[in-house]
């Protein structure tokens, strides 16, 4: 810690520069509590290398085909989301009662 400033210029300089480092220290906390942005970010990640195995495994229409749909689903994830959603409540439904009989 340094001393206590002198005179008002060292204590305007000393006040400036603990600006600076809150400023750099909040902007460091609010990136790593942005939750919803970091999972976004680890999410395309995954599906950036998913499509890179795929398209060394299928052909090129294929490849491109899931490449247009992931960035349909990057686009509008609660609509693909909800009929994920939906179809597994269904098809649990159905092995329920099914089991049942």
């Amino acid at each position: 810690m340094s001393d206590f400033p002198k005179n008002a210029e060292e204590a305007r300089a000393d006040r400036d520069v603990t600006r600076e480092e809150l400023t750099e220290t909040l902007d460091a906390l609010g990136k790593k509590m942005d939750v919803k942005a970091r999972v976004n970010d680890n999410l395309d990640a995954k599906v950036d290398q998913a499509s890179a195995k795929i398209s060394d495994k299928v052909s090129e229409p294929a490849a491109d085909k899931f490449r247009q749909g992931t960035e349909i689903v990057r686009a509008n994830p609660l609509p693909i989301f909800a009929g994920v959603l939906a179809l597994l409540v269904t098809i649990r439904l159905i092995l329920r009662k099914r089991s049942s009989s």
